[in-house]
């Protein structure tokens, strides 16, 4: 379902809107009383309002994996989220979702530091289950995911670095963690997936605008 309505294309967002909370509330609970949920995802969720109409929903469902992707800016640099959203996504999202995976970017923001791990750390402190840290936006022959738990020290994942920015890698990995874990995956299992599948996609990416490459979701999961 779409939670944020955007103006953008392959350069930029422009303008957002969030969908009536209402909307969402009556959408989710059709979608409950119709058929299983297994997994959930979120990205741009624009507005306070909405964090709390899918917390309340998750509350009565207590089995269901939440994937959070801390949507904040987009990669032009269009805002995508206000203060209000960002503390409450932080006091109330946060907690409730199984990982959260922000970029270097986001992670900063979120956590106040520009020190990756101190910023896990911090998020940690403030009740979040796990923070994956995506290193697309690093340097290196690598990107370096690293799981961030309060129960293990941390775990990275390794994955080859094909080069440039792409529009939507961060949601196509959360998107792809969230399949994992409704298929039936353990967290790492998924993660481990995921990556590899936008790896793939990235390969693959469709030059369809002005702006950056898209990746390729219409890939197979494997080789």
């Amino acid at each position: 379902m779409l939670s944020c309505l955007t103006v953008q294309d392959t350069r930029n967002v422009y303008n957002a809107t969030a969908t009536d909370p209402e909307i969402i509330r009556q959408q989710l609970e059709c979608l409950a009383a119709d058929s299983p949920i297994h997994a959930i995802k979120t990205g741009a969720l624009g507005n306070a309002a909405v964090v709390d109409v899918l917390v309340d929903f998750l509350a009565d469902h207590p089995e269901v994996p939440l994937i959070t992707d801390p949507v904040i800016k987009a990669a032009g640099g269009g805002d995508l989220a206000d203060e209000v959203l960002i503390d409450r996504m932080k006091g109330r999202l946060f907690p409730r979702a199984e990982i959260i995976t922000p970029n270097g970017i986001e992670l900063a923001l979120l956590g106040g530091d520009n020190d990756e791990a101190r910023s896990a750390l911090n998020l940690l402190a403030t009740g979040c289950q796990s923070v994956l840290a995506t290193g697309g936006h690093g340097e290196g022959e690598e990107i370096i995911n690293t799981l961030y738990a309060p129960d293990h020290e941390p775990l990275h994942f390794y994955i080859e670095r094909i080069g440039g920015e792409y529009h939507g890698t961060g949601c196509t990995l959360a998107a792809s963690i969230a399949a994992g874990r409704a298929s039936g995956l353990s967290v790492r299992a998924a993660i481990a997936q995921a990556q590899n599948y936008v790896l793939r996609a990235i390969r693959h990416a469709l030059k369809v605008g002005e702006g950056q490459p898209v990746p390729d979701r219409g890939i197979p999961w494997e080789n």
